[in-house]
Protein backbone atom coordinates (compact mmCIF):
# COMPACT_ATOMS: atom_id res chain seq x y z
CA UNK A 1 0.00 0.00 0.00
CA UNK A 2 2.68 2.47 1.03
CA UNK A 3 4.35 1.41 -2.26
CA UNK A 4 1.81 2.18 -4.64
CA UNK A 5 1.26 6.00 -2.53
CA UNK A 6 5.26 6.29 -3.20
CA UNK A 7 5.03 5.66 -6.76
CA UNK A 8 1.72 7.26 -7.50
CA UNK A 9 3.13 10.63 -5.83
CA UNK A 10 6.48 9.83 -8.21
CA UNK A 11 4.13 9.31 -11.10
CA UNK A 12 2.24 12.90 -10.65
CA UNK A 13 5.36 14.63 -10.02
CA UNK A 14 6.30 13.39 -13.71
CA UNK A 15 3.50 14.10 -15.08
CA UNK A 16 3.59 17.76 -13.43
CA UNK A 17 7.12 18.24 -14.39
CA UNK A 18 6.32 17.45 -17.81
CA UNK A 19 3.10 19.44 -18.10
CA UNK A 20 5.52 22.82 -17.90
CA UNK A 21 7.04 21.72 -21.45
CA UNK A 22 5.26 23.20 -24.65
CA UNK A 23 1.47 22.77 -25.30
CA UNK A 24 0.65 22.13 -28.69
CA UNK A 25 -2.40 24.85 -29.59
CA UNK A 26 -5.44 22.89 -30.35
CA UNK A 27 -6.87 22.92 -34.76
CA UNK A 28 -9.85 23.93 -35.14
CA UNK A 29 -10.85 20.79 -37.21
CA UNK A 30 -14.74 19.67 -36.31
CA UNK A 31 -15.36 17.03 -33.82
CA UNK A 32 -16.21 13.88 -35.32
CA UNK A 33 -13.89 11.01 -33.25
CA UNK A 34 -14.31 11.02 -28.98
CA UNK A 35 -11.70 9.24 -26.70
CA UNK A 36 -13.86 8.85 -22.79
CA UNK A 37 -11.73 8.17 -20.23
CA UNK A 38 -14.00 7.14 -17.25
CA UNK A 39 -12.70 6.86 -12.99
CA UNK A 40 -15.42 4.45 -12.16
CA UNK A 41 -14.98 4.64 -8.72
CA UNK A 42 -16.46 7.71 -8.86
CA UNK A 43 -18.74 7.35 -11.40
CA UNK A 44 -20.35 4.25 -12.63
CA UNK A 45 -23.10 5.38 -15.15
CA UNK A 46 -20.73 4.98 -18.42
CA UNK A 47 -23.69 4.09 -20.68
CA UNK A 48 -25.96 7.17 -19.64
CA UNK A 49 -22.81 9.38 -20.52
CA UNK A 50 -22.29 7.79 -23.23
CA UNK A 51 -26.17 8.17 -24.20
CA UNK A 52 -25.87 11.99 -23.79
CA UNK A 53 -22.69 12.56 -26.05
CA UNK A 54 -24.98 10.65 -28.26
CA UNK A 55 -28.09 12.35 -28.00
CA UNK A 56 -25.73 15.69 -28.97
CA UNK A 57 -24.87 14.42 -32.61
CA UNK A 58 -21.76 12.23 -32.16
CA UNK A 59 -22.10 8.66 -33.65
CA UNK A 60 -21.78 5.81 -30.51
CA UNK A 61 -19.15 4.01 -32.98
CA UNK A 62 -16.98 7.27 -32.82
CA UNK A 63 -16.76 6.99 -29.18
CA UNK A 64 -14.07 4.82 -27.47
CA UNK A 65 -14.10 4.06 -23.96
CA UNK A 66 -11.68 3.37 -21.42
CA UNK A 67 -12.57 2.46 -17.47
CA UNK A 68 -9.90 3.13 -14.36
CA UNK A 69 -10.88 0.82 -11.47
CA UNK A 70 -8.90 0.92 -8.46
CA UNK A 71 -8.97 -2.95 -8.13
CA UNK A 72 -8.89 -5.08 -11.08
CA UNK A 73 -12.82 -7.70 -10.11
CA UNK A 74 -12.60 -11.29 -10.86
CA UNK A 75 -15.52 -11.09 -13.72
CA UNK A 76 -13.58 -9.70 -17.12
CA UNK A 77 -17.13 -9.87 -18.34
CA UNK A 78 -16.81 -5.64 -18.94
CA UNK A 79 -17.55 -4.33 -22.07
CA UNK A 80 -14.83 -1.54 -22.21
CA UNK A 81 -11.41 -2.12 -22.05
CA UNK A 82 -10.43 -1.87 -17.87
CA UNK A 83 -6.97 -0.67 -16.18
CA UNK A 84 -5.81 -0.61 -13.13
CA UNK A 85 -2.77 0.80 -11.06
CA UNK A 86 -1.04 -2.62 -11.42
CA UNK A 87 -0.64 -1.64 -15.13
CA UNK A 88 2.01 1.34 -13.97
CA UNK A 89 5.49 0.58 -13.21
CA UNK A 90 8.48 2.94 -11.50
CA UNK A 91 9.47 4.48 -14.74
CA UNK A 92 6.14 6.00 -15.28
CA UNK A 93 5.54 3.69 -18.12
CA UNK A 94 1.76 1.82 -18.78
CA UNK A 95 2.34 -2.02 -19.96
CA UNK A 96 -1.45 -2.28 -20.91
CA UNK A 97 -2.45 -2.70 -24.49
CA UNK A 98 -5.62 -1.29 -24.29
CA UNK A 99 -4.59 1.37 -22.63
CA UNK A 100 -1.43 2.21 -25.04
CA UNK A 101 -3.86 1.80 -27.77
CA UNK A 102 -6.24 4.55 -26.18
CA UNK A 103 -3.12 6.75 -26.08
CA UNK A 104 -1.77 6.55 -29.36
CA UNK A 105 -5.30 7.04 -31.42
CA UNK A 106 -5.75 10.63 -32.29
CA UNK A 107 -9.04 11.77 -31.31
CA UNK A 108 -10.65 14.70 -32.02
CA UNK A 109 -12.05 15.10 -28.18
CA UNK A 110 -10.66 13.58 -25.01
CA UNK A 111 -12.79 13.60 -22.63
CA UNK A 112 -11.46 13.26 -18.83
CA UNK A 113 -14.07 12.00 -17.11
CA UNK A 114 -12.55 12.11 -13.36
CA UNK A 115 -12.85 14.88 -10.66
CA UNK A 116 -10.06 13.40 -8.62
CA UNK A 117 -6.09 13.93 -9.30
CA UNK A 118 -4.58 10.13 -9.74
CA UNK A 119 -1.53 9.50 -11.17
CA UNK A 120 -2.05 6.88 -13.78
CA UNK A 121 -5.34 9.11 -15.32
CA UNK A 122 -3.37 12.36 -15.13
CA UNK A 123 -0.45 10.07 -17.26
CA UNK A 124 -3.11 8.90 -19.44
CA UNK A 125 -4.69 12.46 -20.65
CA UNK A 126 -0.89 13.62 -20.24
CA UNK A 127 0.33 11.49 -23.31
CA UNK A 128 -3.43 11.31 -24.90
CA UNK A 129 -3.03 12.42 -28.84
CA UNK A 130 -6.29 13.79 -28.61
CA UNK A 131 -6.46 17.70 -30.83
CA UNK A 132 -8.98 19.00 -28.18
CA UNK A 133 -9.06 17.33 -24.20
CA UNK A 134 -11.93 18.51 -21.92
CA UNK A 135 -12.03 17.39 -17.90
CA UNK A 136 -13.05 19.33 -14.62
CA UNK A 137 -11.47 22.23 -13.21
CA UNK A 138 -11.03 20.58 -10.25
CA UNK A 139 -7.68 18.65 -12.57
CA UNK A 140 -4.70 20.45 -13.16
CA UNK A 141 -5.07 22.87 -15.46
CA UNK A 142 -2.37 22.47 -17.68
CA UNK A 143 -3.94 18.89 -18.93
CA UNK A 144 -6.82 20.14 -20.28
CA UNK A 145 -7.83 22.48 -23.17
CA UNK A 146 -11.29 23.19 -21.41
CA UNK A 147 -11.92 22.47 -17.35
CA UNK A 148 -15.78 22.94 -16.35
CA UNK A 149 -16.64 23.62 -12.94
CA UNK A 150 -19.10 20.58 -11.79
CA UNK A 151 -18.78 17.28 -10.00
CA UNK A 152 -18.85 14.27 -11.51
CA UNK A 153 -22.09 13.36 -9.92
CA UNK A 154 -24.06 15.61 -12.98
CA UNK A 155 -23.03 14.27 -16.23
CA UNK A 156 -26.59 15.01 -17.73
CA UNK A 157 -24.93 19.18 -16.80
CA UNK A 158 -21.34 18.32 -17.55
CA UNK A 159 -22.22 17.26 -21.18
CA UNK A 160 -25.25 20.06 -21.60
CA UNK A 161 -22.18 22.60 -21.26
CA UNK A 162 -19.54 20.96 -22.77
CA UNK A 163 -21.77 20.73 -26.28
CA UNK A 164 -22.81 24.58 -25.55
CA UNK A 165 -18.76 25.43 -25.50
CA UNK A 166 -18.35 23.39 -28.31
CA UNK A 167 -20.87 25.13 -30.34
CA UNK A 168 -19.40 28.51 -29.56
CA UNK A 169 -16.11 27.49 -30.69
CA UNK A 170 -17.41 26.18 -33.80
CA UNK A 171 -16.30 22.33 -33.10
CA UNK A 172 -19.53 20.85 -33.42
Amino acid sequence: MLLNYLKGFLVKKRVKNNLLAERTVPNSNKIKTVGLLVDENYFSDKNELINQIVSNGILKEDIQVLVYKNRASKNKDCEYPVFTPNNLNWKAEINNEAVNDFVNQEFDLLISYYDVEKALLLLVTHHSKADFKVGFSSIDKRLNDLMITINAENHKVFVHELFRYLKILNKI
